[in-house]
């Protein structure tokens, strides 16, 4: 059994190599890099990289699993993977940690006027009379329901907001106030003084978002989107932007990534944009590599895997 990582790992290496001394583990930074004859004779595919794609697979025969260390798994070839059966695990659940870290801090950025503050700081202004707002009795709505709604929706609860989530099943999940079908969602988005993003890019996630939903919103709502930049069409997002269909967006994912230097979001002064850094955390190769560590013990004892894997058919 051989495992190639497409990137180091540090001290985790040294511990792969003790948990299963009977498999042989290579560590090469991207695919490019990878040998011929090690492509040829892997089984298992570990790590991240943007760049991996049909034509390195194909060199790949044996190729059983792919342990992705992200949670979207939209630039991996998923027909080529469905049509060979290979098995695909992601980091689902491990990124909720910082994701949902920063959609807290984005919503009290916003609600405490921190960022006012520090543009009066930078012109010398002293305003002890600005007024913050409370989160507690405001109303998250929720696109998608997974893990990064749940831990943030257990968060914004510690504030006593209310949550509401839509998703495809409706189905009921912990903290939430309730669910419903996605099919209900231009009826929920008046509800909601922040609506937040946090769905994959599937087929049926891109484009999601028209330019009427931003009219469904309140005028004083924020938009959040920290799942996947395609659920909206930029120019969809810019004129209700600049029309003020909506107080505010923080954006971490866009629909071309990287922005360009001349992209019209920069122009304006009710967006504030991170560079896809929500889910950048120093510690998630360590608890991916642990929910590696949990599923190579039962695929090489039973032949299959018991955590977070994927459908590449539905792409989550």
């Amino acid at each position: 059994m051989k495992v190639v990582s497409l990137f180091r790992l540090g001290e985790l290496e040294d511990k792969l190599k003790e948990t299963f001394p009977q498999v042989e583990f290579k560590f090469i930074k991207k695919a490019k890099n990878i040998p011929n004859e090690d492509r040829q004779s892997l089984d298992i595919l570990i790590g991240y990289d943007g760049n991996l794609d049909e034509t390195f697979l194909e060199d790949c025969p044996n190729l059983k699993w792919i342990a992705w260390y992200a949670t979207g798994v939209n630039s991996l070839p998923l027909k080529y993977i469905k049509e060979h059966n290979i098995t695909l695990t992601n980091s689902r659940g491990v990124q909720a940690k910082q994701l949902s870290e920063f959609i807290i801090a984005f919503i009290l950025d916003d609600y405490k006027k921190m960022r006012t503050s520090y543009i009066n700081q930078q012109n010398k202004i002293y305003d002890s009379k600005m007024t913050g707002r409370r989160l507690n009795g405001d109303c998250i709505l929720f696109l998608g329901t997974g893990a990064i709604a749940q831990r943030t929706a257990k968060l914004a609860k510690a504030f006593d907001m209310k949550v509401i989530g839509v998703s495809k099943s409706g189905e009921h999940k912990e903290w939430f106030d309730e669910v419903q079908t996605i099919d209900n969602l231009s009826d929920l988005l008046g509800k909601g003084d922040i609506v937040i993003n946090s769905l994959p890019e599937t087929d049926e996630t891109i484009h999601l978002i028209k330019y009427k939903d931003f009219e469904n919103m309140k005028e004083s709502a924020m938009f959040i989107n920290v799942g996947r930049g395609t659920v909206v069409e930029e120019d969809t997002l810019i004129k209700a932007l600049s029309n003020n269909e909506i107080r505010h967006a923080y954006l971490d994912v866009f629909e071309k990534e990287p922005l360009t230097s001349d992209n019209a979001l920069y122009d304006l002064d009710n967006v504030t944009i991170t560079a896809h850094i929500t889910g950048n955390d120093h510690g998630i190769n360590r608890d991916v590599t642990e929910i590696f560590i949990k599923n190579l013990k039962h695929f090489l004892n039973y032949g299959n895997l018991i955590e977070n894997e994927v459908d590449p058919v539905k792409g989550y």
